[in-house]
């Protein structure tokens, strides 16, 4: 509905207002374009109903407005509108609100719509009981043995994918001086798209990483040199598809039976610690940045698994030794 002309000036007013906030607050340019693309198909609506200034809108034209699109056919294909592209549609009509009220321009209540279950991509989310099973589960196993070195290597690799929220390929780049336990940062050289970072962690978190490092690093390296942070039983750089696999064995030796049904994989810790940090309260940017998205839509994902209710628990802090105010206390 690119080519949809609106005639109230007032309405194309705010739909140029609505794109240079959107531009400033750093969506990609992909979003500045699409949102009020969308924005502009409620103006059309509205103006059909006789209603042509931004003051005579209601949340209830909103949800009308929906509700049409849901039942509207798709003009290409056939059929209805895809779930995917429906909450396309849904993210714009909520930015939107917020950006009437932020400006002043109007202050609407809560829309309310529920988002469509995604049609394309299932985000699976551990919950926070179940990353403290996974984080237990290197206890206790054979302790004390030969196999320690490997325990050690899997908290710090549940604290470089969970508490840092790495991605797989971030995580298995990862070097040895690339993680500085006095400024508590990681350095990610080889992120998405080639881009450069800073993560912060915590004083409890370094906990994990310094174990891993001076106590048990060396027994897995055998006397011989390796810049790789994660160290195979070969001595050599451990390789990503072991480390998934590590991850699983922590999986199964769970007493969980609903964890065990869960596709656990290195990206799942990431999606969970994003999750999360929004549940405690961390504004959207800042989880943005600290997962190194290039855009906040990226972002914008985790907010609908938070509003639909899907994970409550217990608040974050209960997991052992992660407290997400200390994240990014040392940052500058």
């Amino acid at each position: 509905m690119k080519n949809l002309l609106v005639q109230s000036p007032a309405f194309q007013y705010v739909e140029k207002s609505f794109k240079e906030w959107l531009d400033i607050l750093g969506y990609s340019d992909q979003a500045v374009y699409q949102l009020p693309t969308h924005i502009r198909e409620l103006f059309y609506y509205l103006e059909q109903k006789g209603i042509t200034q931004v003051h005579q809108i209601e949340v209830e034209h909103i949800r009308e407005h929906y509700s049409h699109l849901r039942h509207r056919s798709n003009t290409r294909r056939g059929g209805g509108l895809s779930n995917s592209y429906l909450n396309k549609h849904l993210q714009a009509l909520y930015k939107f609100a917020d950006y009437l009220r932020q400006s002043g321009r109007l202050l609407l209540p809560p829309i309310d719509i529920e988002w469509e279950v995604d049609d394309t991509e299932v985000i699976t989310v551990l919950t926070q009981n179940e990353i403290q099973e996974l984080y237990k589960a290197t206890y206790g196993y054979n302790e004390g043995t030969i196999l320690e070195p490997f325990n050690a290597r899997d908290r710090a690799m549940l604290t470089i994918f969970y508490g840092c929220g790495l991605r797989r390929n971030e995580g298995y780049s990862l070097d040895l001086s690339d993680v500085s336990f006095d400024k508590q940062v990681v350095h990610v050289r080889k992120g998405k798209n080639y881009r450069e970072r800073l993560v912060p962690f915590n004083k409890n978190s370094a906990k994990y990483l310094e174990e891993y490092v001076y106590d048990w690093r060396p027994v897995l390296l055998k006397n011989k040199k390796e810049e790789a942070f994660f160290i195979s039983q070969r001595a050599r750089r451990i390789d990503s598809l072991s480390l998934s696999l590590r991850l699983k064995i922590l999986q199964q030796r769970t007493n969980n039976t609903e964890l065990h049904q869960k596709n656990v994989r290195l990206h799942v810790l990431r999606h969970s610690i994003a999750t999360h940090l929004l549940q405690n309260g961390m504004a959207l940017e800042k989880i943005g940045r600290f997962l190194g998205h290039s855009s906040l839509e990226s972002t914008q994902v985790y907010t609908h698994l938070v509003e639909n209710g899907e994970l409550k628990e217990q608040p974050f802090n209960n997991i052992p030794r992660f407290e997400t105010e200390q994240l990014f206390e040392d940052e500058t």
